[in-house]
């Protein structure tokens, strides 16, 4: 087995903070919309009972929050001391969403966040319930930028090159900000965070259920979260269909990776399931599954919007198909080296002040720019990402999502039957299942980071590129503290939420 490098140690550090981050983000994003819509009925209705319901769930909701920070801010530090040359290239335009979260969504989040958790006996009931959705409204804002700037990496417009300064310089922030590709990443990013949120509060309440403790108030908040996730299961799905319409509009070597498709057809199928054959090489001709379930057609209609159009595969990737206008990446391979020699043609003629070569290789330079990353690659196959991981967490992600919009309805109608109590087996389940929605959440972001691979910037910087050149040791050495020290943070908010669960409401 190779040693690993240190981009690979890098990659696994970055890896490492996003896995951890994201258990705390997606509860605090749906999380904070749940109490607020509780404490909106304490307000309406004037009852005890929903004020005591209001602060269990915010005590929870606080616990949360605080350790979902700490790791949050160690993630953006890793941008700029194991990612230097990706800062270099694309500060211009990936920090100013960053900037936008920092200054004014987080600064929303975290001072209302006092006055919701600190202000009950301070300010007025009104107030307090303006500050309540002020947090839940920041905590989602705050999400938004960070998405638009990940949307960015993926799919990168209202950019120029700049040769001088071999960075990317931002033309058009609205472009970027209002990207396709952003938007519906914000969009089903937090709406998965609302599907976790629904399913922690229905697990818990669940619990208190069978425990024959705080029945009542377990019931009230299991009506609120179950409908909450039953409505927003609903854009789930949109943003699934359109993310998938995008993904293949703009990324299709990543659509490829996840059905483990490789000779594109028309009227191509959806794969349901399907074990995939590990001995798979492209261009081999061998089947790429050793059994598979298709759903005729549907990938097709899902990625172009027409049941029988055709869909690129790996194989008509790497090679290209000109009977379908797919461009190979030998031929991408090939007009990268020549904007690579450009970029250095025109620094050399820069130093030597030759203004005419400057002009030719600028020139050269501006007609291969968006090749520029594969010039960096030293074989096609390179821009292929891990297929069996981005294939199996596409699927399981899929699957789950579909198994908890199906739990949703079952829960919201037996809620409204009054019968919830009843279903014991039920009320397993949904305790169950709240690790769940953190597995397909996980999955979700595997087949968004893993899938892209090996770009860090599309098409444009390698991750081998973006990475700063640090010694091995120095990034084993953090890796390994930042494992010890998300995996106690994690110890200590179950231990933390498990105490405040047992006190019950």
């Amino acid at each position: 087995m190779a040693e690993l490098s240190s981009v690979d140690w890098s990659r696994a550090q970055f890896a490492l903070t996003s896995i951890y981050h994201f258990l705390f983000v997606p509860l605090t994003l749906g999380l904070s919309f749940i109490v607020a819509i509780m404490e909106s009925i304490y307000i309406k209705t004037g009852s005890e009972e929903w004020l005591r319901i209001t602060k269990f769930w915010l005590k929870l909701f606080g616990i949360n929050f605080a350790i979902g920070v700490a790791t949050g801010i160690i993630m953006e530090f890793e941008f700029g001391t194991n990612w230097a040359n990706y800062s270099w290239f694309v500060g211009d335009i990936f920090g100013a969403p960053l900037a936008i979260e920092g200054i004014v969504a987080f600064f929303l989040e975290s001072t209302f966040f006092a006055v919701m958790f600190f202000g009950w006996d301070r300010v007025s009931k009104k107030f307090h319930l303006i500050s309540t959705w002020l947090v839940a409204i920041g905590s989602n804002f705050s999400a938004m930028w960070i998405l638009i700037a990940n949307g960015w990496m993926q799919y990168p417009i209202g950019m120029q090159f700049n040769p001088d300064t071999a960075r990317m310089e931002m033309q058009s922030f609205l472009e970027v900000a209002l990207s396709p590709v952003g938007f519906i990443k914000f969009l089903h990013t937090v709406t998965s965070g609302y599907t976790i949120s629904a399913l922690f509060v229905i697990g818990i309440s669940a619990w208190f259920i069978l425990k024959g403790k705080n029945i009542i108030m377990a019931k009230k908040s299991m009506i609120v979260a179950t409908s909450f996730g039953l409505i927003t299961s609903l854009f789930f799905l949109f943003s699934g269909d359109e993310s998938a319409y995008q993904v293949t509009q703009v990324q299709p070597m990543k659509l490829a990776a996840m059905e483990g498709l490789y000779e594109g057809n028309q009227r191509q199928g959806l794969i349901a399931f399907g074990l995939l054959d590990t001995n798979k090489q492209p261009g081999d001709k061998k089947k790429p599954f050793v059994f598979d379930i298709e759903v005729p057609y549907l990938l097709s209609l899902l990625g172009q919007r027409d049941y029988k159009a055709f869909v690129a595969g790996i194989d008509d990737l790497i090679y290209g198909n000109e009977e379908h206008g797919v461009e190979s990446i030998i031929s991408k391979i090939d007009k990268g080296k020549i904007a690579v020699n450009a970029l250095r043609e025109y620094k050399e003629a820069k130093k030597n002040q030759d203004i005419d070569m400057m002009s030719s290789a600028k020139s050269t330079l501006d007609e291969n720019i968006k090749y520029l990353g594969y010039g960096y690659l030293k074989d096609p196959t390179d821009a292929i990402p891990p297929v069996a991981t981005t294939f199996y967490s596409f699927h399981i992600m899929v699957a789950l999502g579909s198994f908890f919009i199906f739990l949703f309805l079952v829960v919201t109608y037996l809620c409204m039957a009054n019968d919830i109590t009843k279903f014991k087996k039920l009320l397993w389940i949904c305790v169950l299942s709240i690790p769940l929605g953190y597995i397909a959440a996980e999955a979700g972001w595997v087949v968004a980071e893993v899938g892209r691979q090996p770009w860090v910037v599309q098409d444009l910087m390698p991750t081998s590129v973006g990475a700063t050149n640090l010694s091995d040791v120095n990034v084993k050495i953090s890796f390994f503290a930042f494992a010890v020290l998300f995996t106690v943070l994690l110890i200590a908010e179950i231990k933390i939420m498990l105490k405040q669960i047992k006190l019950g409401f």
